[in-house]
């Protein structure tokens, strides 16, 4: 064979193992995650790799180890949430980077309606994916179930809410942030504080309602009911909340707003309705996406710690894909003040 034709033909296993100057074996088990290969043979791999342009053959391997050397980012939404809301695009690029970095290929998949998840249920549990990130699973979601007892490694993002399978998850601080968020509106001088919730079927929904509730006793004020709107986490669904907010109680000095689109929507109602915010009314939001900051005025908020709970997710997915038992891990939110409150 020429010159020419050797560096067109691709590298082996075989070439990265004679110009590392070890065995193939050693190079296979580098390949398979350096399990009981010393540091310096690792290392001389690595090198022989890049040099060589060796790469993996998934279809190959998956042959001999049954697996398929990726994971599904799967989320629950419609497909259009997927579009509006910020938060998933931040999730979906963070997840991508933090398994980009293990060489570990990750598929969108989303499931909205009845048909979109029973297809992506079929190829999961076929074997197509060796686990999944879940991404805004609702309470009692049959996802959930039916990934548990097909034994396929699942990781959410948010504490599963209505499931009685033990499934490892990554979650801000929902309940703390509100508290901090509505504390900080006490303390700015407001007292008649109204919040627009999420969901009642997502752990947002539950957890940052009663962190209100809570904030709110802790200083002696009464939980008004008629100051409590539900939401769906869409920007319309904010403006439609703060209309109903304004006709119940036009004396309404602050809004605690469960998510940053909502928060948009109420911003967007306020000023139809002549409010100067936050001159007359504070608004704050929840989450820190992009939308806190193309906000007019730019919006309060609670930073979720988006890349940590990316890196965490994708590390336990990998550990329960290697056999690890399912973990719970919550990190903490922070207080971002800007101009809406």
């Amino acid at each position: 064979m020429s010159t020419a034709a050797s560096r067109r033909r691709p590298a082996t296993i075989h070439d990265v193992a004679a110009e590392a100057g070890v065995s193939r074996g050693t190079v296979s088990r580098v390949l398979n995650g350096g399990h009981y290969v010393s540091p310096t043979a690792k290392a001389a791999v690595d090198a022989a790799i890049r040099k060589t342009g060796y790469v993996v053959n998934r279809h190959a391997r998956s042959l001999i180890t049954g697996k398929s050397g990726s994971v599904a980012f799967l989320l629950t939404e419609p497909q259009e949430r997927f579009f509006e809301d910020p938060n998933f695009n931040v999730l979906l690029r963070a997840c991508s980077q933090a398994l980009a970095a293990q060489d570990v290929p990750l598929l969108l998949m989303i499931a909205g309606t009845e048909d979109e998840r029973r297809r992506n249920l079929r190829y999961i549990e076929a074997g197509h994916v060796d686990g999944v990130l879940l991404i805004s699973s609702h309470y009692g979601d049959p996802v959930v179930a039916r990934l548990h007892q097909a034994g396929v490694p699942v990781v959410a993002c948010g504490r599963p809410l209505g499931q009685t399978a033990k499934i490892g998850y990554v979650a801000a601080d929902d309940r703390d942030g509100a508290r901090d968020m509505v504390r900080h509106l006490y303390e700015s001088g407001r007292r008649r504080i109204a919040t627009v919730t999420g969901p009642f079927d997502t752990p947002g929904g539950v957890e940052r309602l009663a962190g209100y509730r809570e904030t709110l006793s802790e200083y002696g004020l009464p939980v008004d009911e008629s100051l409590i709107v539900t939401g769906d986490y869409s920007r319309a669904s904010g403006e439609a909340a703060a209309r109903q907010l304004l006709e119940r109680a036009p004396d309404l000095d602050a809004v605690f707003v469960a998510s940053d689109l909502m928060a948009q929507g109420v911003l967007d109602t306020l000023a139809r309705a002549g409010r100067r915010v936050p001159e007359d009314i504070a608004v704050g939001g929840f989450d820190d996406s992009p939308a806190a900051l193309s906000s007019r005025p730019s919006l309060t908020t609670i930073r979720q710690p988006w890349d940590r709970i990316s890196t965490e997710m994708v590390r336990m997915l990998l550990a329960r894909i290697a056999g690890e038992e399912p973990a719970a891990v919550i990190l903490p939110t922070e207080l971002v003040r800007r101009e809406s409150a």
